[in-house]
């Protein structure tokens, strides 16, 4: 490991420098504060590359770990009212349950899988995120707060009062109170509510309702009338040096000359600008509250929640694996590779921090700065952590502006403007009505629309069930097209050629290309009804038939049965493995096909159909 020890030093360096900024901009984003991402990113840098998979990877907090985080966040905040204190538990278990998946991912072995999830889901994704990160920090780029704009707020108090009685009427019903017998009790409650807990719950529903996409577009025009002009200049001053400084060089991070320049221009001169939160000095502490208070019945609607996280976060740092494998020529290992990711987000969890993944960018960088095994990994975590012990006071003067503009540049960037570029070019191979349409299109816009203005986990599910009926739909279209039942003197293969021309009338060939599954049963059931009167035997040539699922087994049941009653003789030819044992199971063969009714190849049924059938046409 320390073969290539200035190397990895340098390139830990550098890929932890990089890092910074992102993190705290990550951490805010997020919901929990730039702490929570200066630990996600100092503890999943150190394990994931520890216990990880691919020697170069470079992990912590990213964009679509993030993106799919502050969904998660602002969900049981709302659910807590908008109390960071008992919701963090909460959060943080999801966060660790997601590692404890990973883990489970790469213990299964599904690892080698996540490649076959297609490329339109994945690049609406993308681009989804790209949208959601750029659109939320339109607010704090101009300074604009919901739950801090009084008139904003006001709109939301009767909704709060409404809220609040719900809370005590829930708390009575769990109590086992009856509310029709008991109002007094109900009244006791409802008295003890003072103006400031209707304030709080009116602030917290503000916050949730310009929330997301659709919530920043509701307020914006608010926004654009209480702009605080400081935080905008600090904002695009941040934008342009990050874009500007890369056109003289990138041997030095553009994101850190902006994050230091224009946070040293503000406290240096004095400005009135918001900072971020303030971030706590010292080494991390564990949040017990998540096995102290953990309640099964809290993290129960969270689980399919935590699974797309976890599932995330590996199609995330796998991606990012093969592009070091292609810089490195090396070959990662993806299965060790979640374990190490898993591990690294099981402890950031615990410490406080958010979720992460193998970062593309940070990765890169690591290895044209010399980084060559997992020691640059851990060496970028340990100096986040050094960071955090000796910077931190001066870290939580950053304005928080900064980091809104640091977040605009990711979100441009994040897009998958590769895959957006080719929308014009891709094939149209969907018709309704006189429109043409292309299905990889539909799949894209469909997944970044839905997870832009409704639900992340909920758009890439339906991306990916759209994906798979399209796909189904296109092979069972295309072995229906290339199996059509003919007269065997319509295109026949190169060892029916010699067939005796005197029985053409008496035997029809089919011929089954690809499999037979649920997509293309339906054509090869009009089998028994395409075979003409004159026919006394048919031949089916399963050479090129690998595979069967149930719905083409009893589809292959049927036809034969079909054929058997109308007394024509079936023979199989070729038939494989896999066919042939499903078959078996169901007594397909010998039932309905006898063994000596089977022939491996075509040679041996042709001298069989010489011998036994007669010409009568």
């Amino acid at each position: 490991m320390f073969k290539h020890f200035r190397g990895d030093l340098f390139g830990g360096i550098t890929a932890g420098i990089v890092a910074l900024p992102l993190a705290l901009a990550f951490g805010v984003s997020s919901g929990l504060g730039p702490s929570a991402g200066l630990y996600g990113a100092i503890f999943i840098s150190f394990f994931a590359a520890l216990f990880g998979g691919t020697n170069t990877q470079i992990s912590g907090p990213t964009a679509p770990m993030t993106a799919v985080s502050m969904v998660i966040i602002a969900g049981i905040l709302a659910v807590h009212d908008g109390d960071v204190g008992k919701a963090l538990p909460i959060i943080l278990a999801v966060f660790l349950l997601a590692g404890l998946m990973q883990i489970g991912l790469g213990l299964i072995g599904l690892g080698k899988y996540i490649k076959y999830i297609p490329y339109p889901v994945v690049s609406g994704f993308m681009t989804a995120i790209g949208v959601i990160i750029l659109v939320t920090q339109i607010l704090p780029a101009v300074g604009y707060y919901p739950k801090e704009d009084e008139e904003y707020v006001s709109q939301f108090k009767a909704a709060a009062e409404e809220e609040i009685l719900e809370n005590i009427l829930r708390e009575e019903a769990g109590e086992g109170i009856l509310v029709l017998e008991d109002f007094e009790e109900t009244i006791r409650r409802a008295n003890k509510i003072t103006p400031a807990d209707m304030q709080k719950e009116a602030k917290t529903l503000a916050a949730k309702d310009a929330s997301g996409v659709l919530g920043t577009f509701k307020v914006l025009g608010r926004a654009v009338k209480n702009i605080i002009w400081l935080e905008l200049a600090l904002a695009l001053a941040t934008i342009i040096i990050i874009y500007g400084f890369k056109r003289i060089t990138t041997a030095v991070p553009s994101t850190l000359v902006a994050l230091i320049v224009v946070s040293g221009v503000a406290v240096g001169f004095g400005l009135d600008y918001r900072p971020i939160e303030k971030i706590p000095e010292g080494l991390p502490i564990p949040q017990l509250g998540i096995f102290t208070e953990f309640k099964l019945s809290a993290i129960t609607p969270y689980i399919f929640t935590a699974l797309t996280l976890s599932l995330l976060g590996a199609i995330d740092s796998l991606l990012t694996s093969v592009v070091a494998d292609n810089m490195t020529q090396t070959k990662h290992k993806p299965n060790k590779e979640l374990v190490g990711q898993g591990i690294g987000n099981t402890i950031a969890a615990v410490f406080g921090g958010i979720p992460g993944a193998g970062a593309t960018i940070r990765t890169v960088v690591n290895i044209n700065s010399g980084g060559k095994t997992r020691l640059s990994g851990m060496i970028a975590g340990i100096l986040l952590l050094v960071i955090l012990l000796a910077l931190g006071p001066i870290a939580s003067q950053i304005p928080a502006a900064v980091l809104a503009g640091i977040l605009v540049t990711v979100g441009i960037g994040v897009m998958d403007y590769k895959g957006l570029k080719a929308i014009p070019h891709l094939p149209k191979d969907i018709s309704l009505g006189p429109l043409k349409l292309s299905s990889e299109v539909i799949i894209m816009l469909t997944v970044l629309v839905l997870s832009s203005i409704w639900n992340l986990v909920y758009a890439v599910g339906i991306g990916l069930i759209i994906a798979s009926l399209m796909f189904m739909k296109k092979i069972g279209d295309l072995t229906a097209t290339r199996s059509n039942v003919k007269p065997l003197k319509e295109q026949p293969w190169a060892d029916e050629k010699n067939f005796p021309a005197k029985l053409k009338e008496e035997v029809f060939i089919k011929h089954i290309k690809g499999p037979l599954f649920f997509g293309s049963t339906s054509d090869f059931q009009q089998l028994a009804e395409q075979i003409p009167d004159t026919a006394s035997t048919v031949v089916i040539r399963l050479d090129r038939m690998q595979y069967m699922d149930q719905s083409g087994l009893y589809a292959m049941e049927d036809v034969l049965q079909d054929l058997n009653k109308r007394d024509i003789k079936v023979l199989l030819v070729g038939l494989l493995d896999q066919p042939k044992y499903m078959m078996e199971r169901i007594d397909i063969i010998p039932d309905l096909i006898p063994r000596e009714d089977i022939f491996e190849d075509f040679q041996p049924c042709l001298d069989w159909i010489t011998a036994n059938i007669e010409d009568l046409h």
